[in-house]
């Protein structure tokens, strides 16, 4: 999937061909990439898959995951010119791109690691990009909520709206979905998530609820079903997630890990 992915975005950029490569025949080159502001690295994997498909040699300074600052040299390439320069924006590209989220997602799972919260992404990714966004994620220390519709039933307030016995339906669901598929309900209020752990979820979602609301489905997980899983979510932000992170919750989950992700500064500087 990952060399499937490499090969699309390098062709996507170099079309019928570079036309750069027309004039000059190539020449021995190297060059480092550099970083123009601070960040977490994160697309060495990726990175890796397009030196193996375009034969060029790449001697890495940091880690998928590791603190870069200003200045640092993040790795050296070494290829001919035509190779270096034809894959140069894809490289950039896809580095920018999972750096720059892993570096927002670092500063969330920051807050909140004293707590002991698990950070989690959401479906929220764009089209065609999601694992590579959730690998993103992931080198910035979140946990991956689910991939797709198959990984687990999570019913929405918008299933809630065609299910008329709630209880019913997570009985007749644990008869079809796989053994290992968890069941987990969003719940707006109290009641309803009162209601859910009533009918047997797995893992309870506090939706757009307030930290205060929040504290009062936990304590009422805390008394009556302490095997539930607690989810936070809605409107989390740098400025919010701390509030949550106190009310006891297993996680929270935030779709800005992705989409509210600003591009860092990354160069690349022929020799």
């Amino acid at each position: 999937m990952i060399e499937a992915f490499v090969k699309a975005t390098l062709a996507e950029d170099v079309g019928r061909g570079d036309l750069y490569a027309l004039v000059e025949p190539s020449i021995d080159a190297s060059a480092k990439i550099i970083a123009k502001s601070d960040g977490v690295l994160a697309g060495r994997k990726y990175i890796d898959v397009l030196a193996k498909m375009e034969n060029f040699e790449i001697v890495w300074g940091k880690h998928d995951g590791e603190f870069f600052v200003k200045g640092e040299i993040l790795a050296i390439v070494r290829a001919d010119s035509h190779t270096l320069l034809r894959i140069e924006r894809t490289l950039l590209n896809m580095l920018l791109h999972a750096s720059s989220i892993a570096t927002l997602t670092q500063k969330y799972v920051a807050i909140i690691k004293p707590y002991g919260v698990k950070l989690l992404d959401t479906r929220k990714t764009r089209p065609l990009l999601r694992v590579f966004e959730k690998y993103a994620t992931r080198c910035g220390g979140a946990v991956n909520h689910r991939m797709g519709l198959d990984d687990s039933l999570m019913i929405k307030d918008t299933h809630l709206k065609t299910i008329k016995d709630l209880p019913l339906y997570i009985k007749k669901a644990r008869t079809q979905i796989p053994f290992t598929a968890k069941i987990e309900i969003e719940a707006e209020t109290l009641v309803i998530a009162k209601e859910a752990m009533q009918a047997g979820a797995d893992i309870v979602m506090c939706d757009n609820m307030s930290p205060a609301h929040v504290a009062e489905v936990v304590a009422f997980r805390d008394e009556n079903f302490k095997h539930i899983l607690l989810e936070a979510s809605g409107n989390i932000s740098l400025e919010t997630i701390e509030s949550y992170a106190k009310c006891g919750v297993d996680a929270i989950s935030s779709g800005s890990l992705i989409h509210q992700a600003n591009w860092i500064d990354l160069s690349m500087k022929v020799d």
